[in-house]
């Protein structure tokens, strides 16, 4: 009776201690002497691949900067990605700088007027043109002789004397029409040195593009100098800026940092020409202009004031090249 009193206690005991026991944790190592396995980093993720005929939108990116870049025209960047807003783009937004397969940009013609009225109906009469009566500098006018050369006799000679005309000797003649050569241009202000001037029917084809100087003054600075991406022309403020080569002018403002009122020509599918630091622009977007036309006024906007230039560059396929390759050689 006793020995089972004092067991059932004991038999609680062990039951409570098998109970409450954990398995211990059991810590796998690798033998002595095995490098550490490295564990592997999570892979950054991948950045944008730029694909042919797209730009990613960077910092600093401007509508009129990305079609300066791939010599394109900003208001076809705006039709081909479907821009509600031209100064809204994104960072890392995929635009498309190249027209479409199969694309082609339309422009509206303006239809001729055309007047309508019935058939037994005349066309009204163009109005009578009555010729002017001679004005005062019109009687003074010389209009004999017509032309033509007269025998030499003592006729004609007493009725030219007799009309009020001094026959001269055809040395004279020839020296009064021949235009005297033009003055040397003077150079950039304060410099006090004759800038060099290329005769405006100087010009150079090359690619199928007749080129021309756009402007006449001394070179201060050249293709490849540091940054620069084109050359650079001293002059004064109000001096003529041409067109180097006929063809469309795509921009024409002051939105682009670093180029001050701006103009660019867009000449055909590769070339274009850009004319930085104006004074003035004459022209606007989607104007036709021809080679020498001029296009603005030399000046110093967003450079060094005091120091008029002309900044101009050639771009072939939206990238710079030296434009003295281009240009008439001086």
């Amino acid at each position: 009776m006793n020995r089972s009193f004092f067991a059932v206690p004991v038999l609680c005991l062990l039951l409570a201690s098998c109970a409450g026991t954990r398995p211990a944790p059991v810590e796998v190592r690798p033998p002595v002497g095995t490098p550490p396995t490295a564990v592997p980093a999570t892979p950054p993720a991948a950045a944008a691949v730029p694909r042919s005929g797209v730009h990613i939108v960077a910092k600093g990116d401007t509508l009129f900067s990305i079609a300066l870049e791939h010599g394109q025209d900003w208001r076809d960047l705006v039709i081909w990605n479907r821009l509600e807003n031209p100064n809204l783009i994104k960072l890392g937004q995929e635009l498309r700088v190249a027209a479409p397969e199969g694309g082609m940009e339309t422009r509206p013609i303006a239809a001729p007027g055309v007047e309508s009225r019935p058939l037994d109906t005349p066309a009204p009469s163009a109005p009578a043109v009555t010729e002017p009566p001679p004005s005062a500098v019109d009687a003074m006018l010389k209009r004999e002789p017509r032309g033509g050369v007269e025998p030499y006799s003592e006729a004609t000679l007493d009725r030219i004397r007799s009309a009020g005309i001094t026959p001269q000797p055809s040395g004279a003649a020839v020296a009064a029409v021949t235009p005297a050569p033009p003055a040397a241009t003077a150079g950039a202000a304060g410099t006090g040195a004759p800038a060099i001037v290329t005769p405006p029917d100087a010009v150079r084809t090359e690619d199928g593009v007749e080129w021309s100087w756009p402007a006449s003054g001394r070179i201060i600075g050249r293709f490849g100098d540091g940054s620069n991406k084109g050359v650079d022309v001293a002059g004064r403020t109000g001096d003529p800026v041409l067109a180097a080569a006929g063809g469309r002018v795509v921009y024409a403002g002051d939105a682009m940092r670093g180029y001050g009122k701006l103009v660019i020509v867009k000449h055909d599918n590769t070339f274009l020409s850009a004319y930085a630091h104006n004074s003035k622009i004459l022209v606007q977007e989607r104007d036709t202009v021809k080679r020498g036309q001029r296009i603005a006024e030399l000046g110093d906007s967003d450079t060094e004031a005091g120091k008029p230039r002309l900044h101009f560059e050639i771009r072939r396929q939206g990238k710079p090249v030296d434009p003295m390759k281009y240009l008439p050689p001086r």
